[in-house]
């Protein structure tokens, strides 16, 4: 008879398990985080709204923005609960309410904008379930493997997040030109496999903290994150005749309180046993500078890839003689060098840094990211794609070099009873730098627009027969509209003209020239690219502060090392 295998055999093939079950899961989480940004038009043609109707804008934003600012909010809060009750107990159940939510999403009921709300009302529950698996998954990994492979196992982990990202928008393009609603049903089964999976598989390994929820801390961090979150989101909108939101006063006023409930928050969390957020674990120069780094790289990776995805989508595809409805999916493909660059750098650096520490890689891997954002601003619009696909694969390295190591690194630096807590920290500083990302470089750019896009589209319409009346009018819409057009590959000139029945008395060639796929990108190009210059610019300064924080983060503790 066959014998109990011992326990070090036992234990390594755990560490397996582990490692295998949480990819699978930050994966599905992170990835439909992104699958809705590529099927969106198919998304709100399945509803019935119009994507490029400014009324509809905020639909959009909070469609793509709740997902992430639920998963910002939560995933303190919901990593201290592991430390408390059991990381996977609370892993687990992500998995269970993630599915459930995504089959109460693909039968949405509704239509307009009350089936556009369901969607944001079941989005933000199936990011409770994600910020669930994201927040445990870093600390159950950190449990199971000793501290020489703990740098492979997170960096396999944290690229699969990052990768799961980007497969999103290549799966979002293929599931919606099948129906929008497979955009949902591909998470169902996943979840379901994984929900059986982890339940089997999965135990408590770390030991469980009896502490205190702090009720206090929990909702002055919650309210006050939501409410800045929620004002940047508004603040890309047009007010009152200006562009942009920026100078709305419940902008200005949901900011100036959320910053106000942060403090309360600090204050709090210094005077409670038991704070649901470490502030001490600050006191850790690895802790700090990691996460530094870690929130400016979020921010500007989320710059880098909506704004790729705009390039692409609303020029440089349509140029090269892509129909707009098809832009989405090859969008995503043309971005593939990215992803790549993460699937080769991530888990080779993770196990470098197991042996020569994290400070090196890191650093050299956010100086190249600095560089491709650089390189990138060097391109003309109208790129050559080799050029273009090397910078895109030199970012995915930079970015692979920095996040398996920096994740080990900071999740190594903290005391075992607090890695849930640590873990969930580590996350919010990502969700919540991919959430300001879209407000930041997105407000950035509609300024950019409003400054010279105007006058060049009523220069272009007229050119084309368009009267000068109907062309200004056009001309003065919201530029967002015109960034949101792009960003979703769709050629507004119909919709800029449709009120005016002007496109319909126009001679056929000057009609099929304004809708065609060269109009609107060339109109766009010089525009675009003056943004594209300042969100570069300013992506760049972003990794090189990243990498300054990174070097100052000392020594990694290769001491610490025990046996496998």
């Amino acid at each position: 008879m066959t014998g109990l295998a011992p326990p070090q055999a036992r234990g390594d093939r755990y560490k397996w398990v582990a490692l295998s079950n949480t990819t699978l899961g930050v994966l599905m989480s992170l990835m439909d985080a992104s699958i809705v940004i590529i099927a969106m038009p198919a998304i709100f043609g399945g509803i019935g709204l119009d994507p490029l109707d400014p009324a509809n804008i905020g639909y959009l934003l909070w469609m793509i923005l709740g997902y992430l600012l639920v998963q910002a909010v939560l995933v303190v809060a919901l990593g201290r609960l592991g430390d408390m009750f059991g990381r996977v107990k609370m892993y687990n159940r992500g998995f269970v309410i993630f599915t459930l939510a995504s089959v109460a999403l693909s039968f949405d009921p509704f239509h307009a904008g009350q089936g556009a709300l369901w969607l944001i009302g079941w989005r933000a529950v199936q990011a409770v379930g994600g910020a669930m698996l994201t927040a445990n998954s870093a600390a159950i990994l950190t449990d199971a493997f000793p501290v020489q492979q703990r740098g492979m196992a997170l960096g396999v982990n944290q690229i699969s997040a990052l990768t799961g990202q980007f497969l999103g928008l290549v799966i979002g393009g293929l599931l919606s030109e099948i129906d929008w609603r497979a955009v949902f049903w591909v998470s169902v089964p996943i979840g379901v496999f994984g929900t059986i999976w982890s339940y089997r598989s999965l135990r408590e390994v770390g030991s469980a903290r009896v502490a205190r929820i702090d009720w206090p801390g929990n909702f002055t961090f919650a309210a006050g994150a939501a409410l800045i979150l929620a004002a940047i989101t508004y603040g890309i909108q047009p007010y009152g005749g200006h562009s942009t939101g920026w100078s709305n006063p419940l902008v200005l006023g949901g900011i100036a309180l959320g910053v106000a409930l942060l403090v309360v928050f600090g204050m709090i969390e210094t005077r409670v046993a038991e704070p649901m957020f470490r502030l001490s674990l600050f006191r850790m120069r690895a802790f700090a500078a990691g996460n530094l780094a870690a929130l400016l790289v979020a921010i500007a990776r989320g710059g880098l890839q909506f704004m790729i995805i705009i390039w692409l989508q609303g020029i440089w595809l349509p140029l090269h003689g892509y129909d707009f409805a098809a832009t989405p999916l090859w969008a995503g493909i043309y971005m593939l060098p990215l992803t790549a660059g993460f699937l080769i750098a991530g888990p080779v650096s993770g196990s470098l840094s197991d042996r020569f520490g994290a400070r090196l890689l890191a650093t050299t891997g956010l100086l190249l990211l600095a560089g491709a954002f650089l390189g990138l601003m060097a391109l003309p619009v109208n790129f050559s794609y080799p050029a273009f696909a090397v910078l895109l694969a030199l970012s995915g390295i930079g970015q692979g070099m920095f996040s398996a190591p920096n994740t080990s690194a900071v999740m190594g630096s903290v005391p075992p009873g607090e890695r849930g807590v640590a873990s969930g920290m580590r996350a919010t500083f990502q969700n919540s730098g991919t959430a300001l990302s879209i407000g930041v470089f997105f407000s950035l750019m509609v300024v950019g627009l409003a400054g010279s896009l105007p006058d060049t589209l009523s220069a272009g319409l007229r050119a084309q027969g368009v009267p000068a009346a109907v062309a200004a009018e056009a001309a003065n819409l919201p530029p967002v509209s015109t960034l949101f057009a792009a960003f979703l590959g769709a050629n507004p000139v119909a919709h800029l003209l449709g009120p005016s029945g002007a496109l319909s008395t126009l001679p056929p060639a000057n009609r099929e020239a304004l809708t065609g796929t060269e109009f609107f990108p060339q109109l766009i190009s010089e525009p675009f690219h003056h943004g594209l210059v300042t969100v570069f610019t300013a992506a760049a300064v972003m990794a090189v502060i990243a990498a300054l924080a990174s070097i100052s983060r000392g020594r990694s503790p290769l001491t610490e090392r025990t046996p496998a």
